[in-house]
C-alpha cells in the first residue's frame, strides 16, 4: 500500500476517534442527538483538542475548579469592586452593545457561533493579544490589573440580561480554560450556568473556572441581569501540551472580534464579515423551506470537511515524495 495513502487513513481514523470520544464518551452531558452535537459543538477541532486533554494535568481533567491554582488571580479577587464600577458603568453607557451592533456590513463572532444568544452582550478586554484600544480607553484599570496576572490570554465583560439564557454548546479552543468572576449578579441560584451536568451559581466577587469545552448551558432566571468578568486561562498541561498550546493560539488570535471601529482588524475581520453574509443567506432559505437552509449548511460544513482531508492528504504525499526523493 502507498505509504501516503496508508498515512492519510490512520489520519482519518484518529479524527473519527477523536470526535466519537468528545461526542460519546467524554465526560457526562450528552447532546441529544448527532447531528445536534455537529451544529453545537466544534468537531473538526476534536482531534487537535484530544492532543490537549491528554497533556492536561491530572488535577484539571474535570469540567469546574477552583481558580485558586492561578497564579496572581487574588489581585483580580481583591480588586473586583473597581472592576465591577467600570464594567457596570460601561454597561449603563451601552457601549457593550457595539459587539452586537456590529459594522453596516455585519458581523460574525466565529469564537461563540455555536449557541442560541438573543440578548447575550459582550465587551472584549483582550484576546490572545494585546488589550482592545476601546478597552484602554474605557476601562483603564480593569485593563491594568489584567496585565497584572500572568496566564490570563483573554478577557470580556459578559452581560446576560434578565429571563434571557445560552443554549447547550461547547467551546472550541482546548488551549484555556475559563475563569468567571461575578461583579454585578442577582447572588441567585436561579441564575446559573451548567458545565457536564455541574450546576454553579454566580455570586458577587467570587470566581471559579470552567472547561469550557464540556456541553453547557446558562441561564437566567431572576428578575436581574447578570454581569461578570470572563477570561481565557491557560490549561494546566506538561511541557509537550504548553508547546502545542503556544502554536494554537496563534489561531485563537484569529478569532478576535472589535468593540468599536477604533480596534485593530485584520484579515479575521474580513473573514467575520463574509460569515456573517453567508448566514444571513442561510437564515433567509430556512424561512420559506427549512430544508434549503439546512441542506446549504450541510453543504458548507461538508466542504470544510474535505478541504480538511485534501489538506491532510496533500501534507502526507509530499512528505512521502520527499522521502522518496532522499533514497539514492
Amino acid at each position: 500500500m502507498n505509504l501516503s495513502i496508508l498515512a492519510t487513513a490512520l489520519i482519518v481514523l484518529y479524527v473519527v476517534a477523536s470526535i466519537g470520544y468528545v461526542y460519546r464518551w467524554r465526560g457526562r452531558a450528552r447532546y441529544p442527538s448527532f447531528s445536534h452535537y455537529l451544529r453545537r459543538s466544534w468537531p473538526l477541532l476534536a482531534p487537535l483538542n484530544c492532543l490537549l486533554y491528554l497533556a492536561t494535568c491530572g488535577y484539571a481533567r474535570r469540567p469546574v475548579m477552583d481558580a485558586a491554582y492561578l497564579s496572581g488571580i487574588a489581585i483580580l479577587r481583591e480588586r473586583w469592586a473597581q472592576i465591577r464600577d467600570e464594567a457596570f458603568a460601561l454597561h449603563l453607557a451601552s457601549e457593550s452593545d457595539a459587539t452586537r451592533t456590529r459594522h453596516p456590513a455585519g458581523r460574525y463572532d466565529l469564537a461563540f457561533r455555536t449557541f442560541r444568544k438573543p440578548g447575550w452582550k459582550t465587551f472584549y478586554l483582550k484576546w490572545y493579544g494585546k488589550p482592545h484600544r476601546s478597552a484602554r480607553r474605557l476601562c483603564p484599570e480593569s485593563v491594568r490589573l489584567l496585565e497584572q496576572v500572568p496566564g490570563i490570554r483573554a478577557a470580556m465583560f459578559s452581560v446576560l440580561p434578565a429571563g434571557d439564557g445560552l443554549s447547550l454548546h461547547a467551546d472550541p479552543l482546548a488551549c484555556s480554560l475559563r475563569y468567571h468572576l461575578g461583579l454585578e449578579t442577582p447572588n441567585s441560584d436561579r441564575c446559573f450556568i451548567n458545565v457536564d451536568g455541574t450546576q454553579l451559581s454566580w455570586r458577587d466577587g467570587e470566581d471559579f473556572v470552567v472547561d469550557s469545552t464540556y456541553p453547557h448551558y446558562a441561564r437566567n432566571g431572576s428578575g436581574e441581569l447578570r454581569l461578570i468578568l470572563v477570561c481565557e486561562v491557560d490549561r494546566p498541561m506538561n511541557i509537550i501540551g504548553r508547546a502545542f498550546s503556544a502554536l494554537y493560539r496563534v489561531a485563537a488570535r484569529a478569532m478576535a472580534e472589535p468593540n468599536t471601529p477604533e480596534d485593530r482588524r485584520d484579515w479575521s475581520g474580513w473573514l467575520s464579515t463574509a460569515l456573517a453574509s453567508w448566514r444571513a443567506i442561510a437564515r433567509k432559505l430556512k424561512q420559506p423551506r427549512g430544508s434549503a437552509g439546512v441542506m446549504l449548511q450541510l453543504s458548507f460544513d461538508a466542504a470544510i470537511v474535505v478541504s480538511a482531508f485534501l489538506l491532510a492528504y496533500s501534507a502526507v504525499a509530499s512528505m512521502d515524495g520527499a522521502a522518496l526523493a532522499a533514497v539514492p
